[in-house]
């Protein structure tokens, strides 16, 4: 109970000083849009390098996890599309939207504070091995699947290549991709350079919980309450049981890696959700069921950390 609040109650309180100091007007939303590009742009990815650099490469590609995890959240992904296509008549792109909700995880803002007050320094390469998951795997099937829904008549492959060239633009597949290689060839920053990843790396769960609580000011469930606990609730018990129910088929996976993938599909969808969703008029569905599940994660999250050490540690 001791370690299930001390990786929880310091995260929430980052959480609500964030709230108030947007509330109280301490700081407005336009610093808290700045402080999140910080965090997605530098500061995430100086620490997905520091994680890649710090152990042999053959033990960053945890192969299990990434077949426990992405597995897992593949399955999450098909199980909500599935569902929503039998229950409604949503077009192909909400639908798609539904299915991301349930699957991608805020790695970074809310399951690496949680992961590494629990299990150490492992948790960044847990974080950066679900950003792979996450920014190649689910996110493009989604925005693949919404895209072609918009225009079909431009065919898979004509859809698939702005989605392609935009994902692997992004600072965090960038940063993964130059980790991998410096660490392939063992070659190491000089030591100024190595300090400044590594005080940019601490910054990031700080930071990155303090926006996602000034995000959440003003933020309300509006007449959506159906759909929205649909969303939430799939994400945070649907993505978490798929997850576990991977760790008891895939054989491999040591109990410290098996409680990351716990842990973090215990987190609430990636913060940037309402943002995908935007485009194909989600932003305000995505947006509620982010709020809700951020809320009800304090529960997910304990009972994650409370299983994976009763089971796995």
């Amino acid at each position: 109970m001791n370690t299930i609040l001390g990786a929880i109650i310091p995260i929430f309180i980052l959480l609500g000083i964030g709230y108030l100091a947007v509330l109280k007007r301490v700081v407005d939303k336009a610093h808290i849009q700045g402080m999140g590009r910080y965090v997605i742009n530098i500061a995430l990815p100086a620490l997905v390098i520091q994680a890649l650099l710090e152990r042999p490469l053959g033990d960053v590609f945890n192969v299990p996890y990434l077949l426990t995890y992405g597995l897992g959240s593949g399955l999450a992904f098909a199980a909500m599309f599935a569902w929503v296509t039998w229950r409604s008549d949503q077009p192909l792109e909400r639908r798609a939207m539904y299915a991301l909700g349930t699957s991608a995880s805020n790695s970074g803002f809310i399951g690496y504070p949680v992961a590494v007050l629990v299990i150490g320094p492992t948790a960044s390469i847990a974080m950066a091995l679900n950003m792979l998951i996450e920014n190649l795997l689910v996110i493009p099937t989604a925005l693949v699947l919404a895209e072609f829904a918009r225009q079909p008549d431009n065919g898979f492959w004509a859809t698939l290549k702005p989605v392609a060239v935009r994902i692997l633009r992004h600072p965090l597949i960038i940063a993964i991709a130059a980790g991998t290689i410096l660490a392939a060839l063992n070659l190491h920053p000089p030591e100024p350079i190595a300090r400044v990843l590594q005080m940019l790396a601490a910054s990031s769960s700080p930071v990155a919980l303090f926006v996602i609580g000034g995000t959440l000011c003003g933020l309300r469930v509006r007449g959506m309450v159906g759909d929205v606990s649909q969303i939430a609730l799939a994400k945070l018990l649907l993505h978490p049981l798929s997850v576990l129910l991977m760790i008891l088929l895939i054989p491999g996976l040591t109990p410290v890696f098996a409680t990351a993938a716990i842990i973090f599909s215990c987190a609430p969808m990636l913060s940037m959700y309402p943002l995908l969703g935007q485009r194909y008029g989600f932003a305000e569905l995505g947006t509620a069921a982010l709020v809700m599940a951020t809320v009800l994660s304090a529960v997910t999250l304990a009972l994650g950390i409370w299983l994976s050490h009763l089971w796995l540690m």
